[in-house]
């Protein structure tokens, strides 16, 4: 089978700010990549996806029995890394683990597929024993940083099975085949959930009794305690700290950029956009406030609402017109409320793998002229 990159030197990059939010949906020749080791080149003709485990029969589905056999659906969400942000947690806080993503690393776009409800339970499921049972997606296509020898990650089974949790068994990308880069022929996609458990290249769905025993379910993506403050320290946590689900709600200030240089227009003001997202499954986001005076006051944002604001798993894109003096080391704040009621906060604890990071959005050590 024909890779991409390697173990040693896998493909992780995300767009500009400005790339990201030149559209609401996100074109996928600038969705950000995320991966622990190469790209696999699939033919999609022969592959299969297993579904086994505590189910009453065993599934081996072909790409086109999961196009066929399954009602399809489509569903506007949001899928970003579990660090997203990470750079601010580092230079704001203090130093974490963890490549150093900027606020990029997610994308908003169409997926479509089957609903994996729908394939659970044509696989008999025992929708009335859920209780501690977990669905776990794995690819065996590739090896993967840490020694082994496939990628994968899992969700709870009640969540798997709930109508509207919208996970999908996933073919299409904003109306196209999935991208090889992004999980050609079939991946997992879990809305609102931290984009490590939407296993790319999926070729197996197990239901089980425990969750997924890869070392990226057990032994990352996890939001370790204060106390875990080097990788000696994190040893003992691992084991008892539950695995990076839901994400938090959040927003980022892609334009203007820290440090830049901006001008003022003749009414005093500076344009402001960025980009925010909902916790989990509590959207959509219903409101953004931006402040030029470190959280004093706010002013609240215009939500460019391109889907008309009806997905909540989507992100929305906003934009505020903001005073400020002439002057340096000026600063500007975004936060995001969504419909659960969820507000980003100002003071987030650290952790070490710097996931999940929510403080306000930021843009600091502008110089006004």
């Amino acid at each position: 089978m024909k890779w991409d990159f390697s173990v040693e030197e896998p493909l992780n990059q995300e767009p500009s700010a400005e790339q990201l939010i030149s559209s609401y949906i996100t074109n996928s020749d600038i969705a950000y990549h995320r991966n622990h080791g190469p790209i696999p080149y699939i033919d999609g003709k022969k592959h299969v996806v297993t579904v086994d485990g505590l189910v009453g029969r065993k599934l081996v589905l072909s790409v086109s029995d999961l196009q066929i056999k399954y009602a399809q659906y489509e569903v506007t969400s949001a899928l970003q890394c579990a660090g997203n942000r990470r750079h601010t947690m580092r230079t704001l806080v203090k130093e974490v683990n963890g490549i150093d993503w900027g606020s990029n690393a997610v994308m908003n776009c169409k997926w479509r597929g089957a609903k994996l409800r729908d394939v659970l339970l044509d696989a008999g499921v025992d929708v009335e024993d859920v209780s501690g049972k977990h669905v776990a997606f794995s690819c065996h296509k590739v090896p993967v940083q840490g020694g082994e020898n496939w990628y994968g990650g899992s969700i709870e089974l009640k969540q798997a099975l709930r109508e509207e949790a919208d996970v999908l068994v996933t073919f299409e990308m904003n109306g196209k085949p999935l991208p090889v880069y992004h999980g050609f022929p079939v991946r997992i996609v879990v809305p609102g959930v931290s984009g490590c458990r939407s296993v790319k290249w999926l070729d197996q769905i197990t239901v089980q009794s425990e969750e997924s025993i890869n070392l990226y379910q057990r032994y990352d993506y996890k939001i370790l305690p204060p106390e875990a403050t080097d990788k000696e320290a994190a040893a003992k946590f691992w084991s008892i700290t539950p695995p990076l689900q839901d994400m938090p709600v959040n927003s980022a200030i892609a334009i203007p950029q820290s440090k830049d240089i901006i001008k003022l227009s003749g009414s005093g003001t500076v344009e402001v956009k960025g980009y925010a997202l909902p916790q989990g499954d509590q959207g959509p986001v219903r409101n953004v406030e931006v402040s030029s005076n470190e959280g004093k006051s706010w002013i609240q944002a215009e939500l460019l609402l391109d889907d008309g604001g009806q997905s909540k798993w989507a992100w929305v894109l906003w934009r505020a017109s903001i005073k400020l003096e002439k002057g340096k080391n000026k600063i500007i704040l975004s936060r995001a409320i969504d419909k659960g009621g969820n507000v980003q906060p100002d003071k987030p604890p650290w952790n070490l793998r710097g996931v999940a990071f929510d403080y306000y959005g930021l843009s600091r050590d502008l110089e006004v002229v």
